[in-house]
């Protein structure tokens, strides 16, 4: 029975740690980086080209966030990890089926289902994904960072803006076969991209391994919650990061492109968006072995805060692009380290608790779309509801210092 137990471990162990992490990567690039995200450079061609305003354009964000929370709930409640397995590639399809629908019909029904649909994918790959590679890291004796993996995100929005870019009339005297692409057929090529990430994000990611044992030290993996009041505090403080968050990841494009000194640049600054956010994670972990997860939480927040709301007080190109930078370097060590960081708390489970956490991240992201969206709409302008955001994110640094002073356990 050791031997195969053993036998069965070395299987699920099977391939680098790099090559698990690079199936991560590519799943993030998929599920969060073009099927979520490729909606926030697209919006813009959408409005111009589509019956989309605004508010409508707010809502389906909205949509997309309620598949999201929709996928969280289920991630929450299940705990079998041959399951979640079975999710996570069942979330990869999802993510290419919900990218070519978009593409298909102009149709707000389709869209909303699409926009449902690709939020539920981008919890597959966002909380089951990060949950089976943690576990796999850990049974093997690897760190459990996910600084890599998590970069499939800034990768994936720097992906999504390079072709927005190439796709735009911006690039008509370059005669890229590319240019001038309508908002149905950008979308369409986005669909190609990603089948073909699918398929090393599908095959590189091993089967995950039951026991409670980490294989590579054959010490038990032992699950040490924190205290209730303590977690409840750390789902306030992730709440209001998410506020301020899922206004500059839906409208920062359409914020910059509305302003009639920096149209057609909004594209730009999503592209710096993905290239600060892709190695963001991977300076953070460093910044968290030094400080602690929730001071460099704190730091990465503070600088969060100062990227939202630039673009409400300067509308210069120099201020959109270091705003874009700063939320960029920001948001995803956030989440990166929030949830590595409850994941350590649950060795056996981390999937679990991830999904608990983003709950109160997720219900933002519902709220703060179709709010914001139908204030700009009235306002002409994103200027307040970044303001607000940002201010509710400092209530968010508050609760992050004072779960520095309390006991975890």
């Amino acid at each position: 029975m050791q031997n195969q137990t053993s036998e069965s471990s070395t299987s699920t162990a099977d391939g680098s740690p790099v090559k698990v992490m690079l199936a991560g990567l590519f799943s993030l690039i998929l599920t969060m980086g073009i099927a979520r995200f490729a909606y926030t450079p697209l919006l813009p061609v959408m409005l111009d080209q589509t019956f989309l305003n605004d508010a409508t354009g707010g809502w389906l964000a909205t949509i997309n966030y309620m598949g999201y929370m929709t996928g969280v709930l289920i991630t929450a409640s299940i705990s079998d990890l041959k399951l979640k397995d079975k999710l996570y590639r069942i979330s990869l399809v999802i993510a290419i089926i919900s990218t070519i629908g978009m593409g298909v019909i102009e149709n707000y029904i389709l869209w909303s289902i699409m926009r449902f649909l690709a939020g539920l994918t981008a919890a597959g790959g966002l909380l089951i994904g990060s949950g089976l590679i943690l576990n796999w890291m850990m049974r093997n004796g690897h760190k459990p960072e996910l600084g890599l993996h998590f970069g499939g995100v800034g990768v994936g929005i720097a992906v999504t803006a390079v072709f927005a870019m190439l796709m735009s009339d911006s690039f008509t005297e370059t005669q890229s076969y590319l240019s001038n692409f309508s908002a149905a057929q950008q979308w369409q090529v986005f669909a190609v991209i990603a089948a073909l990430l699918a398929i090393p994000a599908w095959l590189w990611l091993p089967k995950p391994n039951k026991s409670t044992v980490a294989t590579a030290t054959d010490k038990s993996l032992v699950d040490k919650p924190p205290r209730r009041n303590w977690m409840l505090l750390l789902y306030a403080a992730y709440f209001c990061a998410g506020i301020g968050y899922v206004i500059s990841a839906t409208f920062l494009v359409a914020i910059v492109d509305q302003q009639p000194n920096l149209k057609g640049n909004g594209s730009l600054v999503w592209l710096v968006v993905g290239l600060a956010a892709a190695p963001s994670c991977i300076f953070w972990d460093r910044v968290a072995r030094r400080t602690g997860e929730l001071k460099a939480i704190s730091f990465a927040l503070i600088i969060n805060i100062i990227g939202v709301i630039i673009p409400a007080l300067n509308h210069s190109l120099a201020g959109v692009l270091i705003s874009g930078f700063f939320f960029g370097a920001t948001f995803m060590g956030i989440v990166s380290l929030m949830l590595t960081m409850v994941g350590k708390f649950y060795p056996t489970k981390p999937a679990k608790p991830m999904g608990r956490l983003t709950l109160s991240y997720g219900t933002a992201q519902i709220v703060a779309p179709a709010i914001s969206g139908t204030i700009a709409e009235v306002t002409g302008n994103y200027s307040m509801p970044l303001i607000v955001a940002g201010a509710i994110r400092v209530v968010g640094v508050a609760l992050l210092g004072i779960l520095q002073f309390k006991q975890q356990y």
